[in-house]
């Protein structure tokens, strides 16, 4: 058996062992809404690299500090992102890796999109 075949084969046992119901399908598709505006998806990326406060976090984005404390609130409601405070500033962290993992291979695969990048496993 190749090596694509046996990748192919462990997603497939996988996801057999992680059946979705209706549930997991309608939570998996709230992460993918939040993460379908730009802004929002810069922001988790930035914070995929490690903590970030909102000043990193906007200057990283490019976007304009309202928009970006209103993007984290979005984000924290939802329990994607946390926040603490040190001293006077908020600094964010992502709650888990699995919207780490999720993040950068989103952009992993935009990468090949726009460079023409032969697909892999």
């Amino acid at each position: 058996m190749s090596a694509s075949k046996e990748s192919s084969t462990a997603t497939a046992s996988e996801l057999q062992a992680h059946r979705g119901g209706a549930a997991q399908f309608a939570a998996a598709a709230n992460v993918f809404a939040l993460l379908s505006d730009p802004t929002r998806l810069h922001l988790v990326w930035t914070l995929a690299k490690g903590e970030a406060d909102v000043n990193t976090l906007t200057e990283a984005s490019g976007a304009a500090r309202p928009a970006v404390s209103q993007h984290l609130a979005k984000l924290r409601l939802s329990g994607l992102v946390e926040m603490r405070k040190v001293g006077r500033r908020s600094v964010y962290a992502l709650r888990d890796g699995h919207v780490r993992r999720l993040v950068v291979e989103a952009i992993s695969h935009a990468d090949h999109m726009v460079t023409g990048a032969p697909p892999h496993d």
